[in-house]
């Protein structure tokens, strides 16, 4: 099951390296911060940036839940777990669904390409293919589009990358 920590932003690369050094490999299968590429214009040509796409939060793949909650107090910098309540609450399965899909194995949101036609938006490839329904705005000039998903437990807005070929 995943988990997720909640973290300062800005401290995420260093959380998760504390997870790794700090929590036995029996109990911490896996720590991963997903990602997502832009394209920046810079010095007149166009490069892809990798950015955190959940700032503020390092996701941990368990089945030990209880050793990992005690391991957790050698990480410093850990802001807390997720949870209601008492209980700690993995992801839920459409969560885990979404993640995979959206950024596959590496966890990195690559960029998408689409197009506008009459005012709506389609996606011709990438990851956000068949997501439409979540982009709330796009931002052309930036190659961005900002989205609001379902994740733990309520709405998050995120961005990831887009380039828009073509408008008619």
């Amino acid at each position: 099951m995943w988990y997720v920590i909640q973290v300062r932003t800005g401290q995420e690369e260093k959380i998760k390296m504390q997870c790794q050094k700090n929590i036995a490999s029996d109990v911490l299968r896996e720590c991963f911060i997903p990602y997502y590429e832009e394209q920046k214009h810079i010095k007149g040509k166009w490069e892809t940036q990798k950015k955190i796409l959940f700032s503020g939060y390092v996701f941990l793949d368990t089945e030990e839940i209880m050793q990992l909650y005690a391991d957790l107090k050698q990480v410093s910098g850990l802001t807390k777990l997720l949870k209601t309540g008492e209980e700690v609450i993995p992801l839920t399965e459409k969560e885990m669904g979404f993640l995979d899909s959206f950024g596959g194995q590496k966890k990195i949101v690559s960029v998408s390409e689409g197009i506008i036609e009459n005012a709506k938006i389609i996606i011709k490839s990438g990851p956000l293919v068949g997501m439409e329904r979540y982009i709330r705005k796009i931002d052309r000039h930036k190659r961005r589009a900002f989205l609001e998903v379902p994740m733990f437990g309520g709405i998050q807005r995120v961005q990831v990358g887009l380039e828009i070929v073509s408008k008619t």
